[in-house]
């Protein structure tokens, strides 16, 4: 079967792996000179089942509120008079009812832990190697009344699967002594022991080279023109490049994985996916001490912010702007990542040599990825993970493997059909 894919990210790379893997023809197309450029350029790292959890709950209102108009704030609604982004936060607030935040946890950890499974497997197969880590993840708290408040959210992530421990102060100094180095002290954590972190660009890079070796086509420097429809199937893809002109390529079936910009690709098509960009920052800091900087996986629970070291590296990440596809580097928010990781990391970094990036993550209200067929029988889905994308990528890519084979796949969830 000749298959196309829309996209080299992490999932699109991950997707024409496991494709090639079946022994289909795959040929991937990406606007960029090189996979994962956007969004999988300089994530958090983390591999993180931890995380799993929806943004939407019926917390998530009055906090989103509180935020508004904070240029530091984690979460930050920039309003516009754009109709998708009011249509999404609406959609948002459905998603936030105790019985839906529930139904999409033990959904999202599901598919976490089996993609988890599924990138070691990747690993063990490929030798690939990507300054991953593999001691796990420890979320650590500054305020007591939020460290209490995780410990029955442990709980029910334990219900549903994942090993996520609750620590005291000592517990998560013992397990990441560099945190003893905090203007704030430590109240507690939880900690997840076989979660992972790594550098999804090496990762994405490296899957592609061997893709490669094994017959597929990646096709650089070539935008998507249109997605074309013929009767009641789309078959073929209208691209550009500047090596071959306008070109149109037939496949037996197109796979879909372009982040936040799957929406504007397949509205033409009357398809509209809950979708809308998440603006994310990080800043990568090398590390000059290393006596000074974290081994283990970190989250601040404080100001939302994850921290992964990846070699001679360290890697901050967090917040999330809906601002539509702007992505300009906010002068404010890239100071606020550095003077938290300033407070908690005071030596040992070289702050002045900090590289910022920004990248749009493609956002669900329910935090669920759309993953499977469209009522356009040979045009897929593999795309929407959000904040999880690196978490989920093997899985996900795994699974849509599957569903084109006609086989059920391993994972239970609630795959999309007919959309």
């Amino acid at each position: 079967m000749r298959v196309i894919i829309l996209g080299a990210g992490v999932i699109g790379v991950t997707t024409a792996w496991f494709l090639a893997q079946e022994g289909h023809a795959v040929t991937v197309i990406e606007r960029a000179q090189e996979p994962a450029r956007e969004t999988s350029y300089a994530n958090g790292g983390q591999i993180s089942v931890c995380h799993a959890e929806p943004w939407a709950n019926p917390k998530a209102p009055w906090k989103t509120l509180q935020w508004l108009g904070e240029e530091d704030a984690p979460l930050l609604f920039r309003l516009k008079l754009d109709w998708n982004q009011w249509r999404w936060g609406l959609r948002f607030l459905e998603q936030c009812t105790k019985a839906k935040a529930k139904a999409n946890l033990q959904n999202l950890v599901r598919l976490g832990l089996y993609s988890r499974e599924t990138l070691q497997s990747v690993r063990l197969a490929t030798g690939v190697a990507y300054d991953q880590r593999t001691e796990g993840i420890l979320h650590y708290y500054t305020d007591t009344a939020e460290y209490e408040s995780a410990i029955p959210a442990a709980a029910l992530m334990r219900e549903v699967g994942l090993d996520r421990q609750v620590k005291t102060a000592a517990e998560c100094l013992a397990i990441e002594p560099a945190l003893a180095q905090s203007r704030y002290p430590i109240v507690g954590g939880t900690y997840t022991p076989s979660d992972e972190s790594g550098d999804a660009r090496e990762f994405t890079n490296q899957l592609a080279e061997r893709c490669m070796a094994m017959g597929v086509e990646f096709r650089y420097d070539c935008s998507i023109e249109a997605l074309e429809r013929v009767g009641d199937d789309v078959k073929a893809v209208r691209v550009l490049s500047a090596e071959n002109g306008a070109e149109r390529l037939a496949a037996d079936a197109i796979v879909v994985c372009l982040g936040s910009y799957s929406p504007i690709h397949l509205q033409p098509l009357g398809i509209t996916l809950d979708i809308y960009p998440a603006k994310g920052y990080s800043a990568t800091i090398p590390v000059v001490d290393p006596q000074f900087a974290p081994t283990v996986s970190l989250t601040d629970d404080g100001y939302k912010l994850v921290f992964s070291r990846l070699g001679d590296r360290l890697r901050v990440a967090g917040t999330a702007e809906f601002n539509g596809y702007n992505l300009d580097l906010n002068a404010i928010r890239c100071k606020a990542l550095i003077d938290r990781t300033s407070q908690i990391f005071p030596e040992g970094m070289d702050y002045q040599a900090a590289e910022f990036w920004t990248g749009l993550r493609p956002a669900t209200p329910g935090n669920l990825p759309y993953i499977g067929q469209t009522r356009f029988p040979s045009l897929w889905l593999n795309t929407g993970h959000g904040t999880l994308g690196w978490t989920e990528c093997c899985g996900s890519a795994k699974a849509i493997a599957d569903l084109i084979a006609g086989r059920q796949p391993e994972v239970d969830y609630p795959f999309v059909r007919g959309i």
